[in-house]
């Protein structure tokens, strides 16, 4: 189990209080302008619908895991939610979405309401993936897409989703990986810098299947795939990995 910033109960599982969680936020996530947050809001709400379109067979096939197999679900960088539509037209279903950009909110609510989410089944918390603010063993599953790119510690993130997970609960994934070799590992590496000034940290070139490999779940079921509408954000792994 991953250490927490917060002190929880020894005997129970106990969610880390929220106040002050700003500070813990802007810790590993630091403060950007409120004109950069809502610009990244509005690009990403409008800006991937390509790339939405084209990784939709495979977000249907895998997403299809939560369907009567997950009450409460929790999604890491839940941003402007194009993911909610895949799992939460089951209105009996309740969602937490957390991200660290608060200006992601309001698109993330649109989302859960075309999705068919009544309001009352979705909170959407200002959070950081490292330091999540559940309770033990409190979700069904946990759902993260294209945000192990941008958190500042991905073996910390990953700790805390098997924390937060039921045993036997479900870490559902899609993440773009570092290229292994050739001319698009190199542009990858020119592109890197750039890239997290541009897209709020996003890393071209992290060995993300490794550190889910490290992360020790019970089972790992991965697939790999290359889109032809992401360019350099390729290629890109997805899959179910079991507490």
């Amino acid at each position: 189990m991953a250490s927490t910033l917060f002190p929880t109960a020894p005997s129970t599982a106990a969610a880390p209080p929220r106040s002050n969680y700003t500070d813990v936020v802007n810790k590993f996530h630091p403060p950007k302008p409120g004109w950069y947050e809502e610009l990244t809001a509005k690009v990403l709400n409008s800006a991937t619908k390509l790339y939405e379109a084209e990784v939709a067979p495979y977000k249907s096939e895998l997403f299809s895991n939560l369907k009567e197999k997950a009450q409460k679900i929790l999604e890491i960088g839940i941003g402007t939610g194009p993911n909610l539509k895949y799992y939460a037209s089951n209105c009996d279903v309740q969602v937490v979405g957390i991200d660290p950009n608060q200006k992601m909110e309001k698109y993330a609510r649109s989302s859960a309401v075309s999705a068919g989410l009544p309001p009352s089944n979705f909170e959407f918390i200002h959070a950081v993936g490292e330091v999540i603010p559940l309770d033990d063993a409190s979700v069904d599953a946990v759902v993260g897409t294209l945000v192990l790119c941008s958190v500042k510690d991905v073996s910390m993130t990953l700790q805390e989703m098997k924390r937060v997970l039921r045993p036997g609960g479900m870490y559902v994934f899609v993440e773009h990986v570092g290229a292994k070799e050739g001319a698009l590992r190199f542009i990858q590496k020119i592109l890197d810098p750039l890239q997290q000034t541009l897209a709020d940290g996003c890393h071209l070139c992290r060995d993300i299947e490794s550190y889910i490999s490290e992360a020790e779940f019970s089972r790992v079921d991965l697939n790999t795939l290359s889109l032809k509408k992401a360019l350099c954000l390729n290629p890109y792994i997805y899959g179910v990995a079991y507490k």
